[in-house]
């Protein structure tokens, strides 16, 4: 199994990392895929992947940090990615949800397309966070990369199985999390069934969604195991058969030849 999004590097981890990572492989997690939000936190995502064989790494800056991430950002994200265990850019993307202002909205469409051309120079994928922005996210993204141009991950799908079918067609992959075991999320569950095995990521989103039966808990990339399960379940397949064709396609798009 492989977790293509969790914030490990979180300070909540800091004091308890070894057993982290102890639970981690005893789970069969296989890699995991640690984003960046902000320029400040890529050294320490830096300093985990170095550390631990089997962590990787993205930076971008998140929508909702771009008053917090100074005025080099981007060279602060040129300077990480040369580094053999940074293999993609994100989290990145657009969120209304939390700031409604217009002018907020243009600064992060302006930073989501510098990221994505980022992204294009070095032939990265790319770790798209959308919340309450789906249109403007969908349309920003066809129109700054060619279908297979680079991959596009979805991460933490929350749009409707309308929209899941728009990003398919487009050639996006879509991940998803614990969401997908919570009893009320109908519209996920729905997403999960009809996304194709070939366009579908797993992720735990940890520290946060954490999966039932362990929801109010604080999450963990051990935790996976329990979205593909449940993914297994709608679908109506084994559990074995979403584990190893979701790590194939992580390893399709993100390049795993780091240190080891």
């Amino acid at each position: 199994m492989i977790d293509t999004h969790a914030h490990i590097d979180m300070d909540c981890y800091k004091d308890k990392f070894d057993i982290l990572i102890n639970n981690i492989n005893l789970a069969g997690v296989e890699k995991v895929i640690i984003p960046g939000i902000i320029p400040e936190g890529f050294d320490r995502i830096i300093y985990l992947t170095e550390k631990y064989k089997n962590l990787y790494g993205a930076v971008g800056v998140h929508p909702s940090e771009l008053k917090k991430a100074g005025e080099n950002w981007i060279q602060e994200i040129e300077k990480c990615i040369h580094h053999p265990k940074i293999i993609a850019i994100g989290e990145i993307g657009l969120d209304y949800y939390w700031d409604k202002d217009e002018e907020n909205h243009i600064l992060q469409k302006d930073t989501l397309i510098k990221q994505i051309n980022i992204a294009k120079n070095h032939n990265l994928p790319i770790l798209i966070h959308d919340r309450d922005a789906h249109g403007d996210c969908f349309d920003i993204i066809s129109e700054n990369i060619k279908s297979g141009e680079i991959p596009v991950i979805m991460h933490c799908f929350s749009g409707s199985p309308e929209f899941a079918k728009r990003c398919i067609n487009q050639g996006f992959y879509l991940a998803l999390g614990g969401v997908v075991t919570f009893k009320n999320a109908k519209k996920i569950k729905e997403v999960a069934k009809i996304i194709p095995l070939d366009r579908l990521l797993l992720e735990t989103d940890s520290p946060y969604l954490t999966p039932v039966p362990h929801r109010g808990e604080e999450n963990s990339p051990a935790y996976i195991k329990f979205v593909a399960e449940e993914i297994a379940k709608i679908k109506g397949i084994s559990f074995e058969e979403v584990i190893t064709v979701t790590t194939q396609n992580a390893y399709n798009i993100f390049n795993f030849g780091g240190l080891t």
